[in-house]
Formats: C-alpha cells, structure tokens, sequence
C-alpha cells in the first residue's frame, strides 16, 4: 500500500511529461483534407516590401489564395495595405484581392506601449509604435508613431500601386464570408511583415509582425468562424528566449515576439479560439536564413520583379514569414513537432505581456486548447521549394489553372 502511494504521484509526473513528448513527421497532422481537394487560404500580414513569398508559396502549393488582409504591426494599416496591393500588382496578380484590416488593436495604443516600455524596458524594435521619424521616413521607412493617417510613398520601394483595396467589406469580414463559402477549406494565415529601415541613424534592417487583431474581431464577431475554418496557422509564439534575448540587441530584437505584444488582448482570442487545427511557427522560424550564396543563385537564376527586390534590399534575417507559409503549404514539411496548450499573457502590469506560455494538458488552464507547436522543418526541401516558386513565380492567369505539386 505504501508502494502504491509513492507511484502515483511518479507516475502522474510522467504521465504530463508524455503528453509534450515531441513527435516525429507521421505525428504532425493538420486539419483534415477537404473533400474537392481544393485548398484555400488568406494571407493575413503587416505587408512590406520584401513579403511577397508567402504568397508564391502559397500559389505555388497550388493552393487558392482568396486575399491578402493587411493589418497594423509594423506600420499602420494604410500602409501595409497599399503594400500588398502593389506587390500583387508588379507580379501580375491583381485578380486576388486585398481587403483592408482593422487600423488599431483591441487595447493596445502609442502612448499605452511606451509607458509599458517605460516600467519593463525599451525594446529594441517597436513596430508600428516607434517613435515619429519624418527624417527616416523620407529616407524609406514605414510611418510608425501615433498617427495612424500617415502614409509614406517613399517607402514604398516596390512602386505605388494602381490597385485598390475591396470596397464594402472589412478584413474581418471577408475571413467570415470566405470561411462560410467554403467550410473546413480555408487556411487562415498570419505572420510578420519586413520593413525596410534606411537613413544615417537606422544602420540595421530589422522586422516586426503582423497583429492578430482582424482575426480576433471575425472570432468575436462571428460565433462559427473558427470552427468552420480549416486552420489557423500563425509566425510566433516565442518560447524560452529570455536568455538569448540578453546575448545582443538583435537577439533582443528577435526574441521580442512583437507581432503579439502589438496586440496581445487578440493574440489571446485567436490561440484559445476553436479551429480544428493550429499550428505554431514560434522559435522554428528563426532558425531559417537565407545565406549569401543561396541568395546570389536565386536572383542570378531568374529575373524576375521579385528576385530584383530580393537583390537590392532582402536583409540577412531569419525567414519567419517563409517558414510559416511553407508549412501551411507544404505541411510535410514538419519533421518535429509538439502538442500543446498555449495562451498570451494579457497582464500588461508585466514584463511578460504579449508573451507565449506552453502546458501540457494536464497543468493547462481550462480556457486553453492543444496547438501544434513546430520544432524542426525539413531545411532542405524548405529551401528548394523556395527557390522553385521565387524562379517561375505564378501570374493571374496561371494562378487559376491546377499545376502537378512541387
């Protein structure tokens, strides 16, 4: 009997450890595959100059992108979104829409986020709430600071487009009528933006992430969104980092999770929401970067208007918003990954505001649901599948033909 009380409690304790016991590639399992075998997705994002591979890996997937939805994380929404149109517009691919986002999170404000700052630290990038630079503007960077009206051609490297967003209807919105149109079909996807910094006292390209306030305000808005969905897959959720954060102002940087901090109230809804599915491209992304060679044979292989852009300003950093497109494209990709339940801290009386905790289902909170949490990809088919659709990058009129699968 004495024995018997000493296990139990051994054996609970390796009972929880066994539920975030890491899985092999058969494990990985995503929503399940529609029946017409047709896969749709948006492309949720703080577009920028560089961002456009997601997208061409989605096409290149052969999977339908019904719109990009732009939102407020690097820069506010105006800007993001005439970004999106225009690197449509360059590769011939106006004929998918773009549906403008929500301008501002649900809690968070300018003046919010820096009194943060103020009680636990500056960081290094602050997105969308850097402080007004007209100087650096004028130079290339995206507007940040209060004023959310502000648009800024000179940054807009890609050219301005002729193109205008969907009239009549919210990003929000058109995630709800797109999900309902065609149930347990759609991925929802949402990652980071890359800005492009220039002027004398901005000596480093650095990056932030797209909020996840549009998606949050369809699970608020529309009590069956999620679940007729087929899945949500999201760039962050950073675990673990507190260290590497300290090791240089990069790391720090990296190590931010900006993209929830913008906006953590949504983050909470959208990771607690009910999709069949959601999958995590947290710490896994910032191990992808594109070397100096690779890049060289990329745009010396194909001229095309991406590759251009690539030459002249892709920055050396890790490959979040690839990585996470890739695995909502190519999910066997994935050949690690773990189950579990996730939240976003929402205390903003805390140094960890914004930030992603992990439990295993027997310590989770009862509002909490499991998520696939990605630990490795395959690299080397990441990499060629990249290289494929950034050297026949699809236009219009191939997007709407059915290509064999890379």
């Amino acid at each position: 009997m004495h024995l018997v009380k000493l296990l139990l409690p051994l054996a609970a304790i390796l009972s929880a450890d066994a539920r975030l016991l890491v899985r092999d590639d058969t494990g990985y399992s995503p929503a399940t595959p529609p029946v017409n075998g047709t896969r749709y997705t948006i492309l949720d994002n703080d577009w920028g100059s560089t961002g456009f591979i997601p997208f061409l890996m989605a096409l290149g997937a052969n999977m339908k992108v019904l719109g990009l939805a732009s939102d407020t994380a690097n820069t506010w929404v105006g800007q993001t979104t005439l970004h999106a149109l225009a690197l449509l517009e360059i590769g011939n691919l106006s004929c998918i829409p773009v549906v403008k986002g929500a301008t501002n999170p649900f809690v968070q404000t300018y003046q919010r986020f820096q009194r943060w700052q103020q009680l636990w630290g500056r960081l290094e990038w602050q997105g969308v709430f850097l402080p007004e630079n007209l100087t650096a503007q004028a130079s290339g960077l995206d507007p940040t600071g209060s004023d959310s009206s502000q648009i800024s051609r000179s940054a807009l490297i890609e050219g301005y487009p002729n193109t205008t967003a969907l009239n009549g209807s919210t990003a929000a919105q058109f995630m709800i009528d797109q999900v309902h149109k065609y149930p347990g079909q759609v991925s929802i996807y949402s990652a980071v933006g890359l800005p492009i910094l220039c002027g004398d006292m901005l000596t480093r390209l650095t990056e932030s992430k797209g909020a996840l306030t549009n998606i949050a305000i369809a699970i608020r808005t529309n009590n069956t969104f999620a679940r007729k969905a087929k899945e949500l897959v999201l760039m962050g959720g950073y675990v673990d980092l507190n260290l590497y954060q300290l090791q240089s102002a990069l790391a720090q940087d990296i190590g931010s999770d900006l993209n929830f901090l913008i906006d953590p109230e949504a983050a909470h809804v959208a990771v607690t929401a009910p999709f069949p599915s959601i999958t995590i491209a947290g710490n896994v992304a910032n191990d992808q970067y594109l070397t100096q060679a690779r890049l060289d044979r990329i745009v010396n292989s194909s001229d095309n208007p991406y590759t251009r852009l690539m030459k002249d300003y892709f920055i050396a950093l890790p490959l979040w918003d690839e990585t996470a497109a890739a695995i909502m494209a190519w999910p066997d990709l994935v050949t690690r990954s773990v189950t579990a339940y996730m939240d976003v801290n929402t205390a903003y009386d805390c140094p960890d505001y914004g930030r992603t905790h992990l439990w295993s289902k027997e310590f989770a909170p009862n509002h909490t649901r499991s998520v696939n949490f990605v630990l490795e990809i395959d690299k080397p088919k990441f990499f060629s599948r990249m290289e494929q659709v950034l050297a026949s990058p699809k236009t219009c009129d191939q997007a709407v033909a059915s290509t064999s699968s890379l």
